[in-house]
């Protein structure tokens, strides 16, 4: 049986949850592990995920509310024992700043392209794997 990659997306919207999913598929990449989506809807979930769950990588949305992506990913990045990467959602370009305060391995903008998404998680995913080597 092939591994797979726990990947877990926050976001208090049901739509962008599945957008998520659909973007990247079941598998981002030839050269990395099918994917499984764990979808949490609010920041003490997230918290209860990593505490209880493997996870590969976090995709936070910076649009949720009321707990940002933004300021979840510094949260985590700040409290979590080997926080996972994390793919930053983010609304505009203009915000690239913010994504680089809170600390976020990665960004990409909403709405999602699916290229630029299953690159941006492929390569998260890629560099989860070579940290573990």
């Amino acid at each position: 049986m092939q591994p797979t990659a726990t990947v877990l997306v926050y976001s208090d919207d049901a739509g962008t949850r599945e957008q998520v999913r659909l973007a990247a598929g079941r598998r981002p990449a030839a050269d990395v592990p099918a994917v499984e989506y764990l979808e949490c809807a609010t920041l003490p979930a997230v918290l209860a995920a990593l505490e209880e769950r493997r996870i590969d990588v976090c995709v936070l949305d910076g649009e949720t509310a009321p707990a940002g992506g933004m300021g979840v990913c510094r949260q985590l990045k700040d409290e979590v024992y080997r926080c996972p990467p994390v793919l930053l959602l983010m609304g505009r370009a203009q915000d690239a700043w913010l994504a680089t305060w809170s600390r976020a391995d990665a960004a990409v903008t909403h709405p999602l392209d699916p290229a630029v998404f299953a690159d941006a998680l492929a390569g998260l995913l890629r560099g989860k794997r070579a940290v573990e080597v």
